[in-house]
């Protein structure tokens, strides 16, 4: 009687988790289902197709090298130290999250445009960031950043404090024990937080139209050629959609098996 009592809430539970797993992965299996082969190869030979994938994979990886550069210190930072004001730059940094991607890209234009607060100094330096490759890079790095800081601040935080002081006490400096024992021991959340950030990245649409705009060759990645497709070629935009999804998938599946075998070789030192 005790086990008919308790029976139900397991029975809710799988059946909460198979709502959630239709819905998401519904849409992704009827991209595939609706693309033939033949449709694939023929629609990725077209005009512009390879070329915004080499662009998308380029500006992609370009802008997280830019976030792991400099966001991995800065999530250090902000994870090992309390100071006034902690709160509030933790909250500025992950607002870009909440943001609409049309006002993301109007608050580039609005920084780093010819007449934004920053224009005047960018184009006196000779530097051109609207409307070209390099617009594309930033503002991919803008929307995606977010993504790595927080999960890598969440890494750093999880970190047990003694082995940082045993390194302090062994006689390593402060950047020689972030180096060597800090990363290495959160890598795991590190390469999550790349993952995250990756994909945020090769899906970036809003923000790269409105400060980088949509020229082939020069700006225009995936998912803006599949929006240019969409009205005109469905078919397309699918075969597009397609290899953008297959794209991810790898990314994402290639990105938790580098996490599990740092987590193993962490575990076996």
């Amino acid at each position: 009687m005790r086990v008919s009592r308790r029976g139900w809430f397991p029975v809710l539970l799988a059946a909460a988790l198979t709502v959630v797993l239709s819905f998401l992965t519904l849409p992704i299996v009827a991209i595939f289902v609706d693309t033939r082969p033949l449709d694939l190869l023929s629609s990725l030979g077209e005009d512009g197709a390879l070329e915004a994938l080499r662009l998308s994979l380029l500006c992609s990886t370009l802008a997280v090298g830019l976030i792991v550069v400099f966001g991995t210190p800065a999530a250090y930072l902000l994870a090992m130290s309390r100071f006034r004001g902690r709160a509030t730059i933790v909250t500025l940094v992950e607002l870009p999250l909440v943001l609409p991607p049309a006002v993301a890209g109007i608050g580039l234009l609005a920084a780093l445009g010819p007449k934004g607060l920053l224009g005047g100094l960018i184009q006196d330096a000779g530097v051109q960031l609207v409307l070209t490759t390099a617009g594309v890079v930033l503002a991919l790095t803008f929307v995606a950043a977010p993504f790595y800081l927080r999960q890598a601040q969440s890494a750093f935080e999880a970190l047990d404090r003694t082995w940082l002081d045993a390194s302090r006490t062994l006689g390593a400096s402060e950047a020689r024990t972030f180096l060597r024992v800090a990363i290495p021991t959160a890598g795991p959340g590190l390469i999550s937080g790349l993952a995250l950030a990756w994909g945020r990245a090769l899906g970036e649409f809003g923000a790269t139209l409105m400060f980088a705009g949509s020229f082939r060759g020069i700006t225009q990645t995936v998912p803006l050629a599949i929006y240019e497709r969409f009205s005109t070629d469905f078919t397309g935009a699918l075969a597009l959609s397609t290899v953008l999804v297959a794209v991810s998938a790898a990314l994402l599946l290639s990105v938790k098996l580098l996490s599990g075998s740092a987590w193993l070789g962490g575990a076996a030192r």
